[in-house]
């Protein structure tokens, strides 16, 4: 038997049997190798391992998983469940192809190294090393270390390319990394058509077609102090363990609320998910239904199951295929069924090249992807950051760290006073999962209203979302805050109540996980309650809540008309504008401009009028720490309606932009050239009477000058953009 040649397949997020290319090559070529030991490692730096400790054992060797800045389980419990069913089914996928797999704890380079000495003490060896790339800070140190152990014990080491993305890198047109554009819509335009992209999936291994586990004598042992699981609920137990007492004070699960996300791990639930999208009409109808709030079938939610690999973005591509030219009888009663590409999958497929371009961002910036300055670089990047910790904030910083930190306390537990906000964090914290537009309007509030250090979100996203990816979650929120590769920066800016009317216009979202608020019949209660009159405050017993009291922000708004239907119409517009997301691996993108023009960076009473509509107005009301309270900010008054205008409104910023294009005025220097006709205007009207009064006297016409309306000069343009929308 020691003549045999095992082959160790370390496995991260690649949990699935097809389309894996090293499963795929051990399956249909001469490779040489007896025998197969896929190993699945928990990494201790980024899984809280302590639950996997000897029953004898009291202290684990290595530190708590914690996350750098807010010291947050760097794995919670909705994605340690998430992570364990996958985990599962892939175990049960290869032993059902007559193959296996056993957990290890510990890092990488000391499995690898621990399974190859204690092969040699049985006479046995380690032919190679497998495992499949990850581009992360983190991930590539690990490749690193295994290459290393290898090395010092005279064994081979490859690293296979991650082919889970939409377009393979051999095909980006990139010759390395660095010559990935820093705008979304310049390395779109070099992808187009996105349609014919990808290359074919890979199948499943035949049974019996893969080299066999080793003998159960061969089989190296876990490494003390930890032992491993031989049933999953074992398994499960253990990883979710240690995993208690998130935060001081959670919020009740509030009664009858669904998660968004019900599902359950692993590629066998990953298959049945995209089949449910393509038959039921989820992948047809997606453009119109991907800005939703409740409910499973809004969104795809495939972001988990690409995020662990249980499924490759190419797999969805060639079922869209199928759907779209009308090749699968399994379609054949689908909506679409052999209609082409329709503005459903075409999305769809824009969704994933945004994950793959985020994934180039990490390979591209590196380190920078955690770094507070973001990708734009200490060197072209300030901001007085706001933080907990003493030692780094400034001497003057208002609200002070330990401010901060009961600020923080509040975002995170729901209990801002912003509906939408604390919608989102409730379910969140409860779901593991929130959507798409929440989780831009979350980040954005952090970052740019709170001016919070916009790690402590990120990390928060990285403990809770189900669908977590490396570089979906932390370049999204970099894009969010104005650090990233956004090219708007600060001046991309929500206003959380219009977003709140426009995409929760009946208010379910908010009081199905904020029940505070369920029994408020007006919306602007409902996404602010301490707008709610006192007498309806003391019926309900809310009138000494923190979030009339204190809240962290107060944003003056007024509706003159119907908000818009959640169902957003978002038309492909010029340049496909996106606006990052704020999380997980679903990420955050968005078509067409989705910020509100709500400028935060005017003193209060400076009457200073954004591109939105808004102004700063000396009478708003102020933030919670302006009021001797804990945070810091500046009061909004917001003019206008749900559409962002409050003058002129029978001329719409269609027509605006309309004007601008038929002036050949170039964008940015439309609004002084509108001053400067203002200033003139006067004059230009006594012009117009001289012109009159000289035509009425001659025989021959004489041109009119048309002045544009005073109500027309006393707007302003907004600034056309092909930039990201949030």
């Amino acid at each position: 038997m020691s003549a045999g040649k095992l082959l160790v397949y370390l496995v991260r997020r690649d949990l699935r049997v097809s389309d894996n290319p090293i499963l795929h090559h051990l399956a249909t070529s001469k490779h040489g190798y007896t025998h197969l030991l896929p190993v699945f490692v928990l990494p201790p730096h980024q899984i809280e391992v302590s639950g996997f400790l000897a029953d004898d054992v009291e202290e684990s060797p290595y530190y708590p998983a914690l996350s750098k800045v807010g010291k947050f389980w760097r794995c919670g419990p909705h994605r340690a469940k998430f992570l364990a069913q996958s985990v599962w089914d892939m175990k049960t996928s290869l032993e059902s192809l007559e193959s296996g797999l056993v957990l290890r704890v510990g890092n990488f380079a000391e499995v690898v190294t621990s399974i190859i000495e204690s092969l040699k003490s049985s006479n046995n060896s380690v032919g190679a090393v497998w495992m499949t790339e990850d581009q992360s800070v983190e991930e590539e140190d690990d490749q690193k270390a295994v290459s290393l152990a290898c090395f010092a014990n005279n064994v081979d080491f490859k690293l296979w390319r991650d082919d889970k993305y939409y377009i393979d890198d051999r095909d980006t047109g990139l010759r390395n990394s660095q010559d990935l554009p820093d705008i979304f819509t310049s390395y779109r335009k070099t992808q187009e058509p996105l349609r014919d992209r990808p290359r074919p999936s890979l199948p499943r291994p035949n049974v019996a077609s893969l080299p066999p586990l080793p003998p159960s004598t061969w089989m190296p042992p876990q490494k003390p102090p930890f032992v491993t699981s031989s049933t999953y609920e074992d398994f499960e137990s253990r990883l979710l363990g240690p995993l208690e007492n998130l935060l001081n004070y959670p919020p009740a699960y509030p009664r009858n609320a669904k998660s968004a996300h019900p599902f359950i791990g692993g590629e066998t639930c990953a298959w049945d998910r995209l089949h449910h999208l393509v038959k039921n009409g989820g992948m047809f109808y997606y453009k119109e239904t991907r800005n939703g709030l409740l409910g499973p079938d809004y969104s795809t939610k495939l972001s988990a199951y690409l995020a662990l690999g249980c499924i490759t973005a190419r797999q969805v591509h060639e079922e869209l295929l199928k759907l779209e030219n009308g090749t699968d009888p399994a379609y054949v009663r689908s909506r679409g069924f052999g209609g082409g590409e329709n503005e459903g999958t075409k999305a769809v497929r824009f969704e994933l090249l945004w994950r793959d371009y985020m994934r180039l961002c990490t390979m591209k910036f590196g380190s920078r992807l955690f770094r507070l300055s973001g990708f734009k670089g200490d060197d072209k990047y300030e901001k007085d950051w706001k933080t907990t910790d003493e030692k780094i904030a400034s001497v003057d910083q208002d609200p002070s760290p330990f401010e901060v930190r009961t600020i923080l306390n509040r975002f995170l537990t729901g209990k801002t006073g912003m509906g939408l906000i604390d919608a989102s964090q409730r379910e969140l914290y409860h779901t593991g999962y929130t959507s798409n537009r929440a989780r831009q309007n979350v980040a954005n509030f952090l970052s740019k209203h709170l001016g919070i250090d916009w790690r402590y979100g990120a990390e928060w996203y990285e403990s809770m979302l189900i669908d977590y990816d490396v570089s979906s979650n932390w370049a999204n929120w970099q894009y969010v805050s104005g650090v990233g590769n956004d090219p708007r920066g600060d001046a991309r800016v929500f206003n959380p109540v219009k977003q709140a009317f426009d995409y929760d216009n009946n208010g379910r979202f908010v009081r199905t996980w904020v029940p505070e608020v369920k029994q408020l019949e007006k919306l602007e209660n409902v996404f602010q309650l301490w707008t709610t009159d006192h007498e309806e405050l003391a019926k309900l017993g809310l009138v000494d809540d923190i979030m009339v009291t204190d809240p962290l922000k107060k944003i003056e708004f007024s509706v003159d008309r119907k908000p818009r239907s959640s169902r957003r119409p978002n038309r492909w517009r010029r340049g496909n504008g996106r606006g990052g997301r704020g999380g997980g691996s679903s990420s955050f993108p968005e078509y067409g401009d989705g910020s509100d023009g709500h400028q935060n960076n005017s003193p209060t009473g400076s009457g200073k009028q954004d591109e939105g509509g808004a102004r700063m107005d000396r009478n708003s009301h102020s933030s919670a720490a302006s009021r001797g309270g804990s945070a810091r900010g500046r009061g909004i008054a917001w003019r206008g309606n749900a559409r962002g205008g409050g003058m002129g409104s029978s001329l719409s910023p269609v027509k605006l932009s309309r004007l601008a294009k038929s002036s050949h005025i170039a964008a940015p220097r439309v609004n002084m050239v509108l001053k400067l006709i203002m200033a003139l205007f006067p004059t230009m009207v006594l012009l117009q009477v001289i012109l009159s009064t000289v035509l009425s006297i001659m025989p021959s016409p004489v041109l009119i000058l048309r002045l544009p309306s005073p109500r027309l000069l006393t707007r302003k343009l907004p600034t056309p953009s092909n930039t990201p929308n949030i």
